[in-house]
């Protein structure tokens, strides 16, 4: 992860760049004052695509009665120096999430989208950040205010897998 602003970006996720052990933590019930979570692991495997201006992660999400696959595939506009994210659930084959954009900065990406949860408009954010060599975190979190206010609903902490 860079530590500044990267003039290039397209290095931003070389960090991400392995196979990975991940523990999820998440939110039971979303913007519904909800203060239960559910823990369970899983794996994510990451690669470079498109010459280095890309990457695409396979994941595999051990949750509790509903083990699931999903994808997320990232690219680099180095025209505007921002990262797309787009996330593929196997169980909604037909339906990629709406994108969202942004960059790193300081060493925090930071990423937007305005998107609907049930029925709703929202403000959904992505966090990445290195709270400690080889372990990132990536957290989401619903704004049903424009981004006043946040909910942190889902936080991933990745540890690299050993060879």
């Amino acid at each position: 992860m860079s530590t500044s602003t990267n003039t290039t970006g397209a290095a931003d996720f070389d960090f991400f760049i392995g196979n990975w052990k991940v523990k999820h933590r998440r939110l039971k019930e979303r913007l519904a004052q909800c203060q239960d979570w559910l823990e369970f692991t899983g794996t994510t495997s990451t690669i470079k695509i498109m010459g280095g201006a890309g990457n695409f992660d396979d994941n595999q999400l051990n949750m509790p009665d509903t083990p699931y696959c999903a994808a997320t595939l990232r690219s680099f506009d180095a025209s505007s120096g921002t990262w797309s994210i787009w996330w593929l659930d196997a169980r909604y084959p037909g339906h990629l999430d709406t994108p969202m954009r942004g960059r790193f900065q300081n060493g925090i990406g930071e990423f937007y989208a305005d998107d609907t949860f049930a029925g709703q408009p929202i403000r959904v954010r992505f966090l990445w950040t290195l709270p400690a060599p080889d372990m990132p975190r990536w957290e989401q979190a619903f704004s049903p205010d424009g981004g006043s206010t946040w909910e942190t609903n889902w936080v991933m902490d990745f540890e690299r897998q050993r060879e």
